[in-house]
């Protein structure tokens, strides 16, 4: 327990659950909530800066798994694994559905489910968060790799919005699934209680059954309330929502927290395999559990451990790792290999700067990423672009970027690189001269700045004034640890 670290994991689920660095049966509560099959796209909108209008922009992820090579191996391993009743259902659902994007969700959810189900202790539980498009399919899966036994709760988490279809009620909830992975599951319904509604309180039994004995049979309340029905009343995050970082499927905390005070305890292990922007760990975190987070985009792993730095104190947080991002520029390297746009945003992260401009868009006009800076508190913000190259880069590229700098009106331009300059381009660079600020016009900061992957790694940084911290990621609010489980009682929300 003491050497335990928490861990936030950049990559593929199933390659991490595959991998051993999540002992069998070894987590106590499995919360996710992955990518529903609606055919949209979701961006993750970072904080505007000083009047600012065009936010920066970036594809998280995909709301879709269409059917090609991927969903096939996942296909293959369930219906060629021991799982028989498993591969029966997806091989009947194939039949019945195609080769589609709906087949495609299933194939790889059905594939993360058994890990997820490997992974989990006998007394633990799994809560899969998702809409009723594919609730009915998930629901099957689950009844086969958990065993229809040991469904406990088909959770309806109920909001309001705006707008309504002409021909249809608008749909206004989600679907939790709730599985057990035996019978004897932990719960702990006093940490969830709920004030009573008046009326139900001191309320007689008037049954035929109690007339019958003569009865007057009068329910007494719990001290601490009631635990809360199958269907949750939780508003949903407004846009002025202190809590919203700009994550579109962000969750609001009071979901998880009823989630994960229900079913685990404190020192407990929550894990998330989709944990996107990191809800569930910074829920984890202030109810004083040791959580394990998954996500195959490094805009979320980043966004995850800004949250947390800025949720908590240094004191508080307890210590976590994180693995699977490059620790040197040869892994660096293997990253840009494997996927340019994950080895752009995290090169980007290491100087702090935000994604400029989605990844299916075009040409990138040479600015990968945007950070914004003053030279006084209230003074106005200045621009500096990144461009990320991890092929080979010329003189031409330099020159190219500092035509950019002046065509983007920024004080600052920088080239991060996995390939060391060359003489050529240290002097196209160094054409550039440089920008002074008004307050300290002694000061000289490069026009144009050079940057290689190993120079970060060593610890170089950009040159600008940073007397006035950058402002690029929105914050998330400062909160103290919660009261234990046994101080807590529940809020009606």
């Amino acid at each position: 327990m003491d050497a335990w670290k928490n861990q936030l994991f950049f990559g593929d689920n199933l390659e991490i659950l595959r991998s051993g660095r999540i002992p069998v049966g070894s987590v106590d509560l499995i919360y996710l909530d992955p990518p529903f099959n609606s055919n949209a796209t979701y961006n993750i909108l970072f904080a505007e800066k000083g009047g600012e209008k065009s936010a920066a922009q970036i594809t998280a992820f995909e709301d879709t798994w269409q059917w090609g090579p991927e969903a096939a191996a996942d296909f293959d391993d369930v219906v060629r694994g021991d799982r028989a009743k498993l591969a029966a259902l997806l091989r009947a659902m194939r039949e019945f559905l195609g080769q589609n994007a709906m087949m495609a969700y299933l194939a790889r959810m059905a594939v993360r489910l058994v890990e997820l189900h490997r992974v989990l202790k006998p007394t633990g539980s799994l809560y899969l968060h998702c809409d009723p498009t594919a609730s009915h399919y998930l629901k099957l899966l689950l009844d086969s790799i958990f065993d229809f036994k040991n469904f406990r709760n088909e959770i309806i988490w109920a909001y309001k919005g705006g707008g309504s279809p002409r021909k249809d009620f608008p749909r206004r909830h989600d679907v939790i699934l709730r599985y057990s992975n035996s019978n004897h599951y932990n719960f702990y319904p006093d940490t969830i209680r709920i004030p009573y509604q008046a009326e139900g309180i001191n309320r007689t039994d008037d049954s035929m059954w109690g007339r019958h004995k003569g009865t007057s049979k009068i329910y007494k309340p719990h001290p601490l309330g009631k635990v809360p029905e199958d269907w949750w009343p939780i508003s949903i995050l407004n846009a002025n929502d202190p809590e919203r970082l700009g994550y579109p499927t962000q969750k609001p905390e009071a979901l998880l927290e009823r989630i994960i005070n229900a079913s685990s305890n404190e020192g407990d292990i929550v894990l998330d395999p989709f944990c996107g922007c990191g809800t569930t760990v910074t829920v984890a975190e202030h109810l004083k559990r040791r959580w394990i987070g998954i996500d195959i985009t490094y805009l979320a792993i980043n966004l995850i451990k800004r949250r947390l730095h800025d949720t908590f104190s240094s004191e508080e947080l307890a210590p976590f790792e994180v693995i699977g991002v490059p620790a040197d520029a040869t892994s660096a390297a293997a990253l840009a290999e494997e996927n340019r746009h994950q080895f752009e945003w995290w090169a980007l992260d290491m100087v702090e700067a935000t994604p400029a401009q989605d990844k299916k868009k075009g040409a990138d006009r040479g600015v990968d990423g945007i950070l914004y800076f003053q030279e006084k508190d209230d003074g106005p913000y200045h621009k500096i672009i990144v461009q990320v190259k991890s092929g080979k880069v010329n003189a031409a590229t330099v020159r190219e970027l500092e035509g950019t700098r002046k065509q983007e009106k920024a004080k600052i331009a920088a080239l991060l690189t996995l390939q060391p300059p060359t003489r050529p381009m240290r002097e196209a660079a160094a054409a550039a001269e440089f920008y002074k600020p008004e307050m300290f016009p002694e000061l000289r900061f490069p026009h144009l700045q050079i940057l290689t992957i190993a120079d970060l790694f060593a610890g170089k940084q950009l040159e600008y004034p940073r007397w006035v911290p950058p402002k690029t990621f929105k914050k998330a609010a400062r909160r103290r640890k919660g009261p234990s489980d046994q101080e807590r009682q529940g809020e009606l929300l």
